[in-house]
């Protein structure tokens, strides 16, 4: 049994969760968006505060490792290698895709065949893959620019749920009866059964040279003159 940290920040979302034996005990969210750096430290020690444990009770520390916002990524695995090092404790990394599947799977019990996350990646692409309710992979991770013939191989007598908050701009195109869409947010409580199961394997990541799964090279943009 452990009781790992969780940290979520691959989207505008910056959550944390604390979780014992694989049960998540305490979530805390912020939506405001672009608040992770601000927020994230404050939210660990708010989370600990509640649940009443230190930072040495933890046994490990459970990462979103991406694809998603560059930005955020950066202060999420920043500040779980500064706990895991400090700490002299693992690190698990877990897919956002995987950990916000699982976190919808958990918290809603859905009525559907194929589950699809999306995670925006701007303009009409996301960063996406498909799993069973069952979080069997049946499609890869993968930036998408979703068109109107996209998902096309899945099979049409079937339900597919696309959550995230990648799916609602896609929900003008993928037109199918048996298609819904959802803007569900990513959240550490998703996590933390994850990474109980990674931490039961010994699958920990090397916390001085980890880092994020961006998916897609970082491109800056300069603002414009007014």
């Amino acid at each position: 049994m452990a009781l790992i940290l969780g940290i979520e920040t691959s989207t505008d979302t910056c959550s944390v969760a604390i979780g014992s034996n694989g049960i998540v005990l305490k979530e805390l969210n912020n939506f405001e968006g672009n608040k992770h750096a601000s927020q994230l430290q404050l939210m660990v020690k708010k989370v600990l505060e509640e649940t009443g444990f230190n930072l040495s009770d933890l046994h490990a520390i459970a990462v979103s490792k991406g694809p998603g916002s560059y930005t955020g990524l950066r202060v999420g695995v920043s500040a779980a290698k500064g706990y895991a090092y400090a700490l002299q404790i693992p690190m698990v990394a877990i897919n956002s895709l995987l950990s916000l599947t699982n976190k919808f799977i958990l918290e809603n019990d859905p009525d559907c065949d194929f589950m699809v996350p999306m995670i925006d990646a701007r303009r009409m692409e996301v960063y996406t893959a498909t799993y069973t309710k069952t979080l069997v992979e049946i499609a890869p991770i993968r930036a998408q620019i979703v068109a109107v013939d996209s998902f096309e191989n899945l099979p049409s007598h079937t339900k597919t749920l696309f959550i995230g908050n990648g799916a609602i701009k896609c929900q003008e195109l993928l037109q199918k009866p048996s298609f819904n869409f959802l803007n569900y947010p990513c959240g550490a409580s998703g996590l933390i059964s994850l990474a109980e199961l990674a931490y039961l394997r010994n699958e920990f990541e090397n916390t001085a040279y980890f880092e994020p799964y961006y998916l897609k090279e970082f491109v800056g943009t300069t603002p414009s003159k007014k």
